[in-house]
């Protein structure tokens, strides 16, 4: 598949859990994720997704491996499938979220992302913290198809 989109978007729907990059009208793919476990939310601290647009603002990750912990945006180790941990880890790839409404203005300063997790198994239900999480190959792909500039869509 050609990385090229004419006019790439996204959208993530909390209701169904699904993450869908469209170009144009056109679904060119369609991945599960996981919103956050305490739902939908603006507030600073709350741990909850925000609706609206938005749009991607910055990208982190290009290159690194499968896997690679983040924390402050900044690589700092590399868990592998099986490794225990209580945390919930910022992996592999990092699509930075901006807020494009009144409402969701403050997105970008709540960090949220859409990013890879060590919880593979809770994707496909809300288990996040406000982020939108994705299995980290499906991160890597979205991370390629969709530039800086991307608009963002979250609904219900």
């Amino acid at each position: 598949m050609s990385s090229a989109l004419i006019s790439p978007r996204i959208e993530v729907s909390i209701g169904q859990q699904l993450l869908r990059l469209y170009d144009g009208h056109r679904i060119v793919r369609e991945w599960p994720c996981s919103t956050s476990i305490f739902g939908i939310g603006f507030t600073e601290g709350s741990n909850r997704t925000p609706l609206g647009s938005f749009v991607v603002k910055e990208k982190h990750g290009d290159g690194a491996e499968s896997g690679t912990i983040f924390k402050s945006r900044q690589p700092v180790g590399q868990w592998t499938p099986g490794m225990e941990t209580k945390s919930d880890l910022v992996l592999t790839r990092i699509l930075w979220l901006h807020g494009l409404e009144p409402r969701n203005a403050n997105t970008f300063n709540r960090y949220i992302y859409i990013h890879g997790t060590n919880d593979e198994a809770s994707i496909g239900r809300a288990a996040s913290h406000g982020c939108v999480r994705l299995r980290n190959r499906d991160v890597m792909a979205l991370f390629d198809l969709a530039p800086v500039g991307t608009p963002v869509w979250i609904g219900e």
